[in-house]
C-alpha cells in the first residue's frame, strides 16, 4: 500500500523473500499452529477459528467467517476481531518462510462493514526481508474472492528464537505446548505474536 508508514517501507536493500523447500506445498491446508490460540485455535469457543491454505510464492489466502460473538456495532464485526483476523492471516506467511517471528507493527485500513454472518476472504503474501524484518501485506474481501475489499494491513514482523516465548509466556501453556510429541505441531505453537 502506498499510504502505509515509512517503517513499514522495505529498505534498499531488502531482498525478495524464498519459500522455505519444507514450506506446505501451494493448495495445502495450514492447519492450527496451537490448539488456544484465538486466530485458529479449535480450542477456542469464541475464537476466529480461521483456516489458511498456502499459496504459490510465500502467499497464502484464509477465510474467516463472523460470528454474533465478534461484534461490536449491532450486526458488524468489532474493528479489532478484523485486525486480529489479518494479524493471524499475516502471521501465518512465517511458516512458509519456517521463521519465527512477532508482529512488531500492523497497519490496518477498515474500507467497509463486514456484517456478522459474513465470509471474509483473505490473501497475504510476504513482499520483502531485510535481516530479522519480514514484510508483508494482506486484504480481506467480502461476497467472494474477488468481492469488494472491506479491509487490508500492511505488517512487519520480526524473527525472534523460541527463548522469546519462554521468557514471556505463561509457564503452563510453554511446558505443554513444548512436551507435545508432534514435532511440527511443536514447532507450529511458537510463530506466534507476542
Amino acid at each position: 500500500m502506498s499510504g502505509s508508514s515509512a517503517s513499514l517501507q522495505p529498505p534498499a536493500d531488502a531482498v525478495q523473500p524464498v519459500r522455505h523447500p519444507d514450506a506446505p506445498a501451494p493448495g495445502e491446508l495450514l492447519g492450527a499452529h496451537y490448539a488456544h490460540c484465538f486466530g485458529c485455535g479449535p480450542g477456542q469457543p469464541h475464537g476466529l477459528h480461521m483456516e489458511a491454505r498456502a499459496g504459490e510464492g510465500v502467499s497464502l489466502t484464509a477465510e474467516f467467517t463472523v460470528k454474533p460473538a465478534h461484534q461490536g456495532a449491532p450486526g458488524l464485526a468489532h474493528g479489532g476481531v478484523l485486525a486480529t483476523a489479518l494479524d493471524e492471516t499475516l502471521g501465518s506467511l512465517n511458516w512458509l518462510l519456517r521463521t519465527i517471528a512477532v508482529t512488531g507493527r500492523l497497519e490496518t485500513d477498515f474500507v467497509r462493514p463486514v456484517p456478522v454472518g459474513t465470509t471474509l476472504y483473505l490473501e497475504a503474501e510476504v513482499t520483502a526481508l531485510a535481516g530479522r524484518k519480514i514484510y508483508s501485506t494482506a486484504t480481506g474481501r467480502i461476497g467472494g474472492p474477488d468481492g469488494p475489499v472491506a479491509v487490508r494491513a500492511d505488517a512487519l514482523f520480526i524473527e525472534v528464537k523460541v527463548d522469546h516465548f519462554i521468557d514471556h509466556g505463561r509457564s503452563e501453556e510453554i511446558q505443554a505446548a513444548m512436551s507435545d510429541p508432534d514435532q511440527i505441531r511443536r514447532a507450529r505453537a511458537f510463530e506466534v505474536n507476542p
